[in-house]
């Protein structure tokens, strides 16, 4: 079974679009970093490894690797791309190089940190297209999902949501926010 490593802002999509146990259902194992799950998602969402999420260690070489990734590509990273990377989130993408797997993030300029260090990377809307491609969720249960995320002040790109899930069906665009039940 395919392992993923998220940081902590795709599970908080996951919590705030109501899918916790949906992206637990998929045919994939979901890992996170031992230090990001106690300092910022057991506090707020304890019982995720009753679901399945797996707490790793990052073995010492790549947490020194974590540690050299600030000073090797923060002065290249745009702020209006967001906040830089935490040290949390480069044990993230550590632990993805480690275990040779995809890191799940929507922080941009992870993605592109992780995009020069080789490592593959998805989403919330790629996590979104998988429930819906293992019929685990509705297209219009997605559109519900980014409903609940928006209203909730997550940052995902809006418009490219909706279009990547109106592929899925190809409907007519109906904006986020404006389909019944949103």
């Amino acid at each position: 079974m395919r392992l993923l490593i998220s940081d902590a802002n795709i599970l908080i999509d996951m919590e705030a679009g109501a899918l916790m146990d949906t992206l637990f259902q998929l045919p994939m194992q979901f890992g996170i970093p031992d230090l990001l799950y106690y300092e910022e998602i057991e506090p707020g969402s304890p019982g995720l490894q009753d679901l399945g999420l797996q707490i790793m260690e990052v073995s010492g070489d790549f947490v020194a690797y974590a540690q050299q990734l600030p000073s090797q590509h923060n002065h290249l990273l745009s702020a209006k791309n967001g906040p830089k990377p935490s040290h949390n989130d480069y044990l993230a993408l550590a632990l993805a190089k480690q275990e040779a797997c995809t890191l799940l993030t929507g922080d941009t300029n992870l993605r592109i940190v992780a995009s020069k260090e080789q490592v593959n990377v998805m989403g919330t809307i790629g996590l979104l297209c998988a429930m819906i491609e293992n019929q685990l969720l509705t297209v219009d249960d997605a559109f519900k999902a980014l409903d609940r995320m928006k209203l909730g002040k997550r940052r995902l790109p809006w418009p490219e949501a909706e279009k990547t899930l109106l592929v899925q069906t190809r409907e007519p665009t109906i904006p986020i926010g404006t389909r019944a039940g949103g």
